[in-house]
């Protein structure tokens, strides 16, 4: 990473570039940053809506005096495929992380979820999880029990029925077509209280207002998955160097 670690003066310039609507991208490139390195700091610091340079620089020299105090066992870097820089991945698995946790994910589903999605299988089992993200198998148990909940993985049993957690191409399809009927259930209970509230009142307007702006997200949610669905099965890219990526 250029320049090392953030610095002070650095975090302000990204709360000013938050405050003027610039972009990751464009932020990254006025301090000469990548662009992963000011989304982890934005997003594991409140957001781009709740970003303080002050509370940012704070938080982040408390994060560092527990890493040096606990000093943890780091785990041993994974040998990585198809040439992959392993700090790379790292880094970007936790800018992954991050963005999940501000889509509203808790943190250890976020972090179940990126693993999951950054190995190549697709697919890992409850052992496999705790050993690369270090927690417990407690943790991990909790954090499937969720993510499945949400539709953002499945379980499925190997060759030797042990029980492996999944995310296909599909999943986000279905993950999609979840939140649609999420979506038309508050519309079917909001319509349910435009009556109760009285038509023509402020309330009951507020209702049906709801209603059919949310009606119109879950029917286009729903539709544009469907249209889209063939995405998630389209034939891999070819990588840089001409040679086709292996199914």
């Amino acid at each position: 990473m250029p320049g090392g670690r953030l610095t002070q003066q650095e975090r302000q310039q990204i709360a000013l570039g938050l405050a003027d609507g610039l972009a990751y991208a464009e932020i990254a490139r006025r301090l000469d940053r990548p662009t992963s390195t000011i989304t982890r700091e934005v997003m594991r610091n409140g957001g781009p809506t709740a970003y303080r340079a002050d509370l940012a620089h704070r938080a982040t020299e408390r994060r560092s005096q527990r890493r040096r105090q606990a000093a943890p066992r780091e785990a041993e870097a994974l040998p990585q495929a198809y040439g992959r820089d392993a700090e790379a991945v790292r880094e970007y698995e936790e800018v992954f992380t991050t963005v999940m946790m501000g889509s509203g994910l808790p943190t250890m589903m976020s972090r179940v979820l990126a693993c999951l999605t950054l190995t190549d299988a697709g697919s890992l089992n409850a052992s496999e999880l705790a050993q690369r993200l270090q927690v417990s198998p407690a943790s991990v148990s909790k954090a499937i029990t969720y993510l499945e909940s949400q539709g953002l993985v499945r379980r499925e049993r190997d060759e030797r029925r042990r029980e492996r957690y999944v995310v296909d191409d599909d999943v986000w399809y279905q993950s999609m077509m979840a939140s649609a009927r999420s979506i038309a259930k508050i519309v079917e209970i909001a319509r349910e209280g435009v009556p109760v509230l009285g038509p023509g009142t402020p309330a009951g307007a507020r209702l049906e207002n709801i209603a059919r702006f949310l009606d119109f997200v879950s029917e286009s949610t729903a539709r544009a998955a469907q249209q889209a669905r063939e995405i998630l099965h389209a034939e891999p890219r070819t990588l840089s160097d001409g040679a086709a990526e292996p199914s």
